[in-house]
């Protein structure tokens, strides 16, 4: 890229274009803000795989090893405005190269770089690059390609807590540094935030053993306690040691967060800021002219900035233990995306929603023990066998006050979320039907004793249709039905065999599947042919039998 750019103040419109000026024969490109995690409509992401390989894929680049320092938190507390300070500072050492500590630039030149303003709404979405790679040598002598990222607030009015958690756990993944920009103070939900969105970043990259991340810097602005702990690095540190503590008396919950926290980066530090001054909080028209800023805010910038960006203080990225180069960097981001494009991760859920889902789970449990106890009441156990429709009957009853009991509880999360909820449980109490149904037919001594009546009565009457066939002198026919005794009778053994011992089932309900179908195609419509021809002949019978009984007594009545 030309040394004829302009270095130090830049000047991005929102959409953060690229402007090309021509000077003679060469162009001369504005360094910007590049997105290369884009948001959607759909409130998912895609990586904007050009325009990384564009800004890191130049041959004084990509065999680099890289640092990757990011920014994140809460929306609408001034990453933005606290990155372009780390470009005033990056613009002094690595590009002019100033052995000076005033890197800050001049009093009355307006703050540029990426994209900031004040007021209440968002002006940040997915994840933004810087487009110059600052590129610099450590003391042995390796190479190195500095890059800054930005990232979308969290917890605005647009975002759900999947692109929360998304944004927050890619830039902790890509990232050697992860600043973690707070107001005021680092309070409980802080670390819970933290503790879902580094969770959701750890599920990602099945974590092998090793600390998935690596250095987490907390950043508290705006801290109102200088009473209680100093600004800067040591008051940060006294105040990071009080909030992650593990003792005894706290509640295992709090102990396991803090223990989560610790186990998931190699290195935790935090910095404490003072307020910035009334003029940059309240002004519509502050454009971060350092004359408008409070003494005491400038002054600890001077220690911070250096502190994560002087050359003895970066922080090279690894994974698994490995120094990642620029080229390598590309790859992981594509590779961390294509996860979170796909559905291998839980949907991150809220405290709300979290909770709603518990109420309504437990609702529905309780809501299956009463169906399973009052149908155990019914058929369960050594109760005897109920006719199909009779239980049938006793399920549909049973079901609705399960169903009723669980619409009358009190839940979280309104009728439209414990829907899908009532549609579980009545999932569920078909399924312990089918249990319970089974276990009632298995009482049915007629229908257990269906396959070896049936192979039994198989056996028999080829016995039968064997000796006919041999009095007439058809023995071929007469050995088929010797070969088709012999077979029901071993097929007879057999399920006898697997009833007692319990091995092959498959076997078993193949038998019994056989003798279902013999039975239902054969032998049923056999036996029901000569039922009936045997009530209709007895119903002939008993038809005559009264008429003579009638003629009889017809016959004496007249002689008398």
């Amino acid at each position: 890229m030309s040394r004829l750019r302009r270095r130090g103040q830049l000047n991005v419109s929102d959409e953060n274009h690229v402007e090309e000026v021509s000077d003679g024969e060469e162009s001369i490109t504005t360094p910007h803000a590049v997105p290369i995690i884009v948001a959607n409509d759909d409130h998912s992401f895609k990586l904007d795989e050009e325009a990384l390989r564009r800004v890191l894929m130049r041959d004084d680049i990509k065999d680099r090893y890289v640092v990757v320092i990011s920014v994140a938190g809460a929306f609408r507390h001034g990453k933005s405005f606290l990155l372009d300070f780390f470009l005033r500072y990056m613009n002094s050492k690595y590009v002019y190269k100033q052995n000076t500590s005033e890197w800050l630039g001049a009093d009355d030149a307006p703050l540029e770089g990426f994209s900031w303003k004040g007021g209440s709404e968002r002006d940040t979405t997915g994840i933004l690059m810087w487009s110059e790679v600052f590129l610099t040598e450590l003391a042995s002598g390796e190479k190195i390609a500095i890059i800054l990222l930005d990232t979308q607030g969290t917890w605005d009015s647009k975002s759900t807590v999947k692109e929360c958690a998304t944004i927050f756990a890619l830039s902790t993944m890509i990232s050697s540094v992860q600043i973690y920009n707070l107001s005021s103070n680092i309070q409980e939900d802080d670390l819970q935030h933290l503790q879902l969105f580094t969770e959701y970043g750890r599920l990602a990259l099945a974590d092998s053993g090793k600390t998935p991340f690596q250095r987490l810097q907390f950043l508290v602005r705006d801290w109102r306690f200088p009473y209680e702990a100093p600004y800067g690095a040591v008051g940060g540190q006294q105040i990071l040691q009080k909030r992650l503590e593990v003792s005894d008396h706290q509640h295992p919950e709090l102990q396991s967060l803090r223990k989560h926290i610790r186990s998931c980066f190699s290195e935790i530090a935090c910095f404490l800021m003072p307020h910035p001054g009334i003029k940059v909080a309240t002004s519509p028209n502050f454009d971060g002219r350092l004359a408008e800023i409070d003494q005491e805010f400038k002054d600890n910038l001077k220690i911070l900035v250096p502190m994560v960006l002087s050359r003895e203080n970066l922080v090279l990225k690894k994974i698994n233990g490995e120094k990642v180069k620029v080229r390598d960097f590309v790859q992981y981001c594509k590779s961390y995306m294509q996860i979170y494009e796909g559905n291998e991760l839980p949907e991150p859920k809220s405290m709300l929603v979290a909770t709603a889902e518990a109420n309504n789970l437990a609702a529905v449990a309780d809501a299956k023990d009463t169906y399973a106890q009052l149908m155990e009441e019914i058929c369960g156990g050594t109760k005897p066998y109920l006719k199909t429709e009779t239980i049938d009957t006793e399920h549909r009853r049973v079901k609705d006050k399960a169903i009723d009991q669980f619409e009358k509880k009190k839940k979280m999360g309104g009728e439209e979320f414990s829907a899908i909820y009532k549609q579980q449980l009545e999932k569920d109490i078909e399924e312990t039907f089918l249990q319970f149904k089974s276990h009632n037919e298995s009482k049915n001594i007629f229908k257990s004793a269906r396959t070896p009546a049936v192979f039994f009565a198989l056996s028999l009457g080829f016995y039968v249709a064997s000796g006919l066939f041999g009095l007439f002198g058809l023995y071929s026919l007469a050995n088929i039905c010797n070969l088709g005794m012999a077979v029901a009778f071993l097929t007879l053994a057999t399920w006898a065999y697997v009833r007692y011992s319990g091995e092959m089932r498959e076997v078993g309900i193949a038998i019994d599947e056989t003798a279902n179908f013999i039975w239902d195609n054969l032998m049923k419509p056999l036996v029901q042919t000569f039922v009936d021809s045997g009530i209709q002949q007895m119903a002939v019978e008993v038809a005559e039998r009264t008429a003579v009984n009638a003629t009889r007594a017809a016959l004496n009545g007249n002689k008398s």
